[in-house]
């Protein structure tokens, strides 16, 4: 019998470090290399943080932040926090199962299944657990059902998917067509479930819910909607795109997040009352895991209530966003036409849209995180704008005349 020498434990750290250092240089070569710029962000001079350079603290105003209506320094949401920190403490003291169950878990779960008017709600560390681990239960509890998947749907739900074991077919994005065809292609009497979002986040393409709502009739399937960019910013109460469209009775199970509008941390589906207790007792990345924080969530009640009442940080996003547009089309900027508040200019090359967020930074002070490969395509790589309902006009047409000079000087 030949013996085979063991490989040592250091070489073996060798070949994994060789591996990793292969990969980043690649990374680094070809423009996907990420770097990230760490901020410390001003409570009471939201957008702007401060950043260092050399050695020195500079000021910049953020252009990419999701914390679309500034509620993570909303004075309500700030009072929140700090009283349950001082009444509780910091962190939660296990999971769910295990002493992590605080009334603000009840509670929230409560108010969101009212928002979305469903039975019942469930919350997950990130709205990325809430997706995939929500997905993959549904995949145990009823096996034999094809999932109808949109192409651009973000990782999460691919991740879900895959979990969940279940037969999976991929439409166009934003393809009611051949939505449908993939819909036809299948048994009359197959169990079907259609996944999308409310709103693409690279893109800013809302989903196509009134057509998806249609479809779901016509051919008996379900609907699973990430709302995740939608709520809280659409909705007359916040509760999203397919509210706002008068379409949520329509939607089965939806999945949102308190990291965007709401200003704090967090995810959630809600959902049939059963479902949402499966999921409950089912899914390892909800039982295994230490659960939210209380003083996060008193936050994000806080929020969740405050803009089922006032609309008035949506109406001024709203605002800004249409200056925003008007702006970068008068200045004949590549904007891609995006009907939400997501607003992508597109570079086309990793290199070149790294280049143009440094000098933004640099000599202008507005920060904007470049988007590359993986988060879209090759070729495709591009500035995703977002504004806030807390920028000024004055900040606004300045980042606009900023960046039109330095695509012109780059180009």
């Amino acid at each position: 019998m030949t013996q085979t020498t063991p490989v040592s434990s250091r070489n073996q750290r060798n070949v994994l470090v060789k591996a990793a250092a292969d990969f980043v240089t690649k990374a680094m070569v070809d423009g996907s290399y990420r770097t990230f710029l760490p901020l410390r962000r001003i409570a009471d001079d939201y957008p702007n943080a401060y950043f260092d350079r050399r050695g020195a603290q500079h000021k910049a105003s953020v252009f990419c932040s999701n914390d679309y209506l500034g509620m993570s320094n909303h004075e309500r949401v700030v009072a929140a926090a700090r009283n349950v920190l001082d009444e509780q403490g910091l962190g939660s003291g296990g999971s769910r199962n295990i002493s992590g169950t605080s009334h603000y878990h009840v509670e929230l779960e409560a108010e969101l299944a009212a928002l979305h008017g469903k039975e019942s709600a469930l919350l997950f560390n990130s709205g990325y657990v809430a997706n995939e681990e929500t997905l993959g239960v549904i995949g145990k509890l009823m096996p034999e059902i094809t999932v109808l998947s949109d192409s651009k749907n973000h990782r999460s739900l691919i991740e879900g998917i895959r979990k969940s074991g279940l037969k999976r077919v991929i439409f166009e994005h934003n393809s009611v067509s051949d939505l449908e065809a993939k819909l036809k292609a299948l048994p009359a009497d197959a169990p079907k479930l259609i996944v999308l979002e409310s709103i693409y986040s690279m893109d800013g393409h809302f989903g196509l819910l009134e057509e998806v709502c249609r479809l779901k009739h016509r051919h008996n399937a379900m609907i699973f909607l990430d709302e995740t960019h939608g709520v809280g910013v659409y909705g007359r109460t916040g509760a999203g795109v397919a509210d706002s469209l008068g379409l949520a009775h329509e939607i089965d199970m939806f999945q949102g997040g308190f990291g965007k509008a709401h200003g704090a941390t967090g995810g959630y589906v809600v959902g049939d009352r059963f479902v949402v207790d499966a999921v409950r007792l089912m899914a390892p990345g909800f039982i295994f895991t230490t659960s939210l924080p209380p003083l996060v969530l008193a936050a994000a009640l806080a929020s969740v209530r405050h803009l089922k009442q006032s609309n008035v940080e949506r109406e001024r996003l709203f605002a800004n966003v249409s200056l925003l547009k008007d702006e970068l089309r008068r200045h004949g900027l590549p904007v891609m036409d995006s009907p939400s508040h997501i607003v992508p200019v597109m570079i086309g090359d990793s290199f070149r849209c790294k280049s143009i967020s440094d000098t933004l930074l640099r000599e202008h002070g507005f920060y904007v995180q470049p988007i590359n490969f993986p988060s879209v395509p090759r070729g495709q790589e591009r500035l995703r704008v977002i504004v806030s309902s807390s920028h000024t006009e004055r900040e606004i047409r300045a980042f606009v005349i900023a960046l039109a000079h330095i695509i012109a000087a780059t180009s």
